[in-house]
């Protein structure tokens, strides 16, 4: 078959790899420009470079103009393949090859569409997170499912865990389902609107420790918002401060939530939880990053320094 592949950073460029390494030809890649923005340039595999290296005519795009959607038609491919495509896509673009559009998601779909989806699923203590191929609709990951894996999720697991055990998923669903496109055995399971989940983008706002909640959902927090993303934070004293490690203390400590106490189990605890009487696990703050980018041991940045973090 002729392939057209659209995608963007590592994603983009294990989809890429995938295709290249099957009996199928890639006729154009299509990807966005390099960006200084700081997600972009996360797991930041160039998906122009993998194709000019191998011979496969590249189109650059911000988003589907167009430009796009004349260069897809003048590639007559039999099929696309998608994996972190950034903006929308017309019908134009997805329904013009014989067999569709198929594209890569990062969730067990139907649930978690949207954005963030491994992130999410690792709050919300999910079981297992996994890719899905699905067919490319007028939704937003709403198509039908035509291949999915999943992976567990451990009791330490980070997002960057998860992230990369996903991204080994990619290229052998990719080959498989191409190879069951190929031979018209294809199997498709729409996708149930009432099992639907969606989620949105994070921001900063969502980074920001609340230690009113639990100390298990803080530590959880940190696990989620580990590197390369970014961290789980607080402000104490007026500067901001990252955690890069934290655990819940094995004793309790009562009091006022976001109360600096004592150096405790290797790391300095903070009181949290929403009762200032009924003394629950802390938080044991372990390896902290400053404004200025030092990694230092929450005991050398607290020292003998007791207080209040800021709670807003």
């Amino acid at each position: 078959m002729r392939v057209v592949t659209l995608g963007y950073q590592t994603w983009g460029h294990r989809t890429l790899s995938a295709v290249l390494g099957t009996e199928h030809e890639v006729v154009l890649a299509v990807t966005h420009p390099v960006s200084d923005h700081p997600y972009e340039q996360m797991w930041a595999d160039s998906v122009e470079d993998l194709a000019r290296d191998n011979g496969v005519p590249v189109h650059v795009a911000t988003r589907a103009d167009q430009d796009l959607i004349d260069a897809v038609r003048a590639a007559e491919p039999d099929v696309i393949v998608a994996n972190n495509w950034r903006t929308w896509l017309p019908k134009e673009i997805y329904a013009a090859p014989t067999h569709g559009t198929l594209n890569i998601h990062d969730s067990l779909l139907p649930r978690y569409a949207g954005f963030s989806p491994i992130l999410w699923a690792l709050l919300n203590r999910e079981s297992h997170v996994g890719v899905t191929v699905h067919r490319m609709d007028e939704g937003l990951d709403t198509g039908p499912i035509v291949a999915q894996q999943a992976v567990p999720v451990g009791p330490t697991s980070t997002t960057t865990d998860l992230v990369l055990a996903t991204m080994d998923l990619i290229e052998p669903l990719v080959a498989a389902s191409l190879a069951d496109l190929a031979a018209g055995t294809i199997v498709e399971r729409v996708q149930s609107p009432e099992s639907m989940t969606y989620f949105h983008k994070r921001s900063d706002l969502e980074s920001r420790i609340d230690f009113t909640s639990s100390a298990a959902d803080i530590e959880l927090l940190v696990r989620a918002q580990s590197d390369p993303y970014p961290n789980a934070h607080f402000t104490f004293r007026g500067q901001r401060v990252r955690v890069l490690s934290a655990h819940v203390s094995t004793g309790r400590f009562g009091g006022t939530p976001g109360r600096v106490t004592v150096p405790y189990e290797g790391g300095v605890a903070v009181v949290c939880g929403r009762s200032r009487t009924t003394p629950e696990p802390a938080i044991v703050f372990d390896t902290l990053r400053l404004a200025d980018g030092a990694t230092v041991s929450a005991a050398d940045f607290f020292g003998t320094r007791g207080g209040y973090i800021d709670l807003v």
